[in-house]
């Protein structure tokens, strides 16, 4: 997989690529990171990406050109996807997590100060996805969510690939939550692990884990069974 983010802070996000999982990833050569900044795309000596809107009002928007000859330099897989971390966007979900982990090739459009210019939709952008009803100062953050969900479920990444079938939301739990864990010690503080949990009987275990991943769903996220 090649991931793509445009942003005016390629530098964050390559410290990102850098750490953790997905710089497990890029050393296995499972996933290519590369960020691109649309001040490369500039002609002025501030290498400006952003101006006042048209019609006045508060803040300011990024511009077409710098951001739309950015994606356009990439030389990207035909019909990879083109995605813009936007509030209008569809909401993220583990199951757009395992949709997106099947592409070769993504593209993250990250905008700034009061978004980005309604031509970049037109003209690049694919698909809009937002974390939520909130708003964040800019697409960077949102971007690295998506793809640390994404990239999680390529194959070899993680050390056991089974673990990312069995987290929460996934299809192994039936898109309920994840059930409880347990580690050493057996007891601690007066609070003990489950005695099925102990017994080393693999078929009572799964039992459990299911029931509690049902019962855990339905305590803390009742609207995941309504789905």
């Amino acid at each position: 997989m090649r991931i793509n983010v445009v942003t005016i802070f390629p530098e964050t996000m390559e410290s990102f690529f850098a750490t953790g999982m997905l710089g497990v990833a890029k050393k296995k050569g499972r996933v290519a990171f590369r960020a691109v900044s649309p001040r490369e795309f500039t002609s002025d000596a501030h290498r400006t990406v952003d101006d006042a809107p048209f019609g006045g009002g508060a803040g300011m928007v990024m511009m077409a050109p710098p951001i739309v000859d950015a994606v356009e330099s990439l030389d990207r897989a035909s019909g990879s996807p083109v995605i813009l971390m936007s509030p209008a966007g569809k909401r993220f979900t583990q199951s757009e997590a395992e949709r997106f982990s099947k592409q070769a090739e993504l593209t993250f459009i990250c905008g700034r100060y009061k978004g980005v210019d309604e031509r970049v939709r037109e003209l690049v952008v694919t698909e809009e996805i937002s974390l939520g009803d909130f708003v964040l100062s800019g697409g960077e953050v949102a971007a690295a969510a998506v793809i640390e969900a994404v990239v999680r479920l390529v194959d070899e990444v993680l050390g056991d690939d089974e673990s990312a079938h069995t987290d929460s939301f996934a299809a192994g739990r039936e898109g309920m939550l994840d059930c409880a864990w347990y580690t050493r010690p057996a007891e601690y503080r007066g609070l003990k692990v489950p005695d099925v949990l102990m017994s080393g009987h693999h078929a009572e275990i799964e039992k459990w884990r299911r029931a509690n991943s049902r019962e855990r769903t339905k305590r803390y996220r009742p609207d995941l069974l309504d789905e």
